[in-house]
């Protein structure tokens, strides 16, 4: 993927995430009133909602760092081996940091 390409879809997703995590933020239910039997599904949705505002963040986090790596003319090339990130992962994932033996490596220390 070009470097124009690869602005251009990680600046589309950081909209994208900024917007979803403000509608998250937000009061879904608006002015309505909820019964008792209600609050436990919004003790839920609550939970829900933390939980996607929590991985729309780490993902908004990584498009940054994605968007400052084509800044610093390093995109697309790994972040711990330096080697370069395929083609089809960066076509799969624009905001990827590392190769996928890399990522495999990070993913099984956590």
């Amino acid at each position: 993927m070009d470097l124009a390409t690869a602005r251009q879809r990680l600046e589309e997703m950081l909209a994208e995430l900024d917007r979803s995590i403000g509608v998250l933020r937000g009061d879904p239910a608006g002015s309505r009133e909820f019964s008792a039997a209600d609050a436990g599904a919004g003790l839920t949705d609550a939970d829900r909602a933390r939980a996607m505002i929590t991985a729309a963040t780490a993902q908004r986090a990584a498009v940054l760092e994605a968007i400052a790596r084509l800044d610093e003319g390093v995109y697309g090339r790994c972040a711990d081996c330096g080697g370069a990130v395929p083609e089809g992962r960066l076509e799969a994932r624009p905001e990827a940091a590392r190769c996928v033996p890399c990522q495999g490596r990070r993913e099984r220390r956590r």
